[in-house]
């Protein structure tokens, strides 16, 4: 499955926004094997938060562990945001 996160905006900012993103999307993941590969496509994202991000990716990689691959990172705010959500 791919989950291409310019479908929830280009600018994704606040725990709040995040949070609803990722209730949401919940009826298609709840349809998706845990054993399933997920890729996040951040392709058109120009702004991500470390708050958004928390809110979407920290309970997907929970669900899907180490199924979860990241596409089209290099955008400075999605490579510092994923920086934080790191450590």
């Amino acid at each position: 499955m791919i989950i291409q996160l310019n479908k929830f905006g280009t600018t994704l900012v606040s725990r709040p926004s995040g949070k609803e993103a990722w209730l949401a999307f919940q009826p298609t993941l709840n349809e998706v094997p845990e054993s399933e590969e997920i890729i996040v496509d951040f392709e058109g994202v120009i702004v991500l938060t470390p708050s958004w991000a928390d809110e979407f990716l920290s309970p997907l990689y929970n669900k899907f562990k180490d199924n979860v691959r990241l596409r089209n990172t290099d955008n400075p705010s999605v490579t510092a945001t994923l920086a934080i959500l790191a450590k």
